[in-house]
């Protein structure tokens, strides 16, 4: 099916407009990704889609990019991103996995089952806030307990100013809460562990029926993965919606402020601690640990933060080696080239 959108439909804003040099505005069009494959890239401007090869020699790209292409449809360079999703990828390989670009919302989505978990939703919580995106936690399959507003409170306790809503995601009247953030030319975004309704939720949002979608596993309650890759898709209300594939593994790297603006609240606390270095493991006058005396503050909510912290100290430090690695061995080559010219031409 052709996409046809403008660039305003496509989410083209003056923050990309004012990154195009001045040769550029003649001869050069704007694109964006809605699918990246092994091999190519699917991308949409005001001309229609089209198929671009992918080439060794372009920087690593993702779903909801902006790309100059010339007028022969060639990669020219890709714009700036306002946002960006990325994880460390699973698995023991170092690598950064890019996840999603030019996000102006992310829809957290949990199932109101035995897989409701309050410590996986801050995980994705600190992404969006270290992409510095508006989250929205959604959860489906409210019309399967009794009481769904219970688990809307206990998120609120853990952020009284976190959006969150309860749906039905097979009921469109149920999902049209979520219209409010699906306006023309915003981009939303959905993430979630496999099995939590997203693919649903994504058909109802749609009004039809485009991702396949699994029945609950009766032994643990987990739906199954259907989703296998991330595809950007226009919504009847302009909006554009970046599905993903489930995610078991969701390893933070490079995001120590967005834990520190997820868990605010312990941040603050220690704040208040008689000591600056207090570690809230029983320390005289350790106003975080007051707080969990009183039933203010989780215990939980402070193992989840440490281990987070940790987890991305870890991550952030083996990548960094990694792009030092990288760049290190770059220069080698390029030493090794110029060393071979130079010889060449005496």
């Amino acid at each position: 099916m052709s996409i046809e959108l403008s660039l305003g439909q496509l989410g083209w804003r003056p923050f990309f407009q004012q990154q195009l040099h001045l040769d550029e505005w003649g001869r050069c069009a704007a694109a964006r990704v809605f699918e990246r494959n092994r091999s190519n890239l699917l991308v949409v401007g005001e001309a229609g889609q089209r198929t671009l090869p992918l080439a060794p020699s372009m920087p690593p790209l993702t779903v909801g990019d902006w790309l100059l292409l010339d007028g022969q449809d060639r990669f020219v360079r890709p714009l700036e991103r306002f946002s960006l999703f990325s994880r460390r990828a699973a698995g023991e390989k170092v690598a950064e996995q890019l996840i999603a670009a030019n996000v102006d919302t992310l829809f957290v989505v949990s199932s109101l089952n035995l897989d409701f978990n309050l410590s996986r939703i801050e995980r994705y919580l600190a992404l969006a806030n270290e992409a510095g995106v508006e989250a929205v936690v959604v959860l489906t399959k409210a019309d399967l307990v009794e009481a769904p507003f219970s688990y809307v409170e206990r998120l609120r306790a853990i952020d009284p100013l976190l959006m969150v809503e309860a749906v039905n995601a097979l009921e469109a009247a149920s999902v049209a809460a979520l219209s409010p953030w699906c306006g023309e030319g915003q981009t939303v975004a959905l993430l979630g562990s496999s099995g939590v309704g997203k693919s649903t939720l994504v058909n109802t949002l749609l009004g039809h029926g485009v991702q396949a979608t699994g029945a609950i596993r009766a032994d643990d309650d987990k739906g199954r993965h259907t989703t296998t890759a991330r595809s950007l898709h226009p919504l009847p209300g302009g909006a554009l919606l970046l599905d993903t594939p489930g995610m078991r593994e969701l390893q933070l790297a490079d995001c120590a402020s967005g834990v520190e603006e997820t868990f605010r609240d312990i941040v603050q606390l220690a704040a208040e601690c008689r000591f600056a270095d207090c570690a809230h493991q029983g320390e005289p006058g350790c106003a975080v640990r007051t707080a969990i005396e009183a039933g203010r503050l989780e215990e939980r909510r402070l193992t989840n933060y440490f281990k987070l912290l940790r987890e991305q100290a870890l991550n952030s430090a083996t990548l960094a080696e990694k792009r030092q690695r990288d760049r290190d061995l770059g220069r080698f080559y390029r030493s090794v080239l110029n060393d071979s010219l130079r010889k060449k031409g005496r």
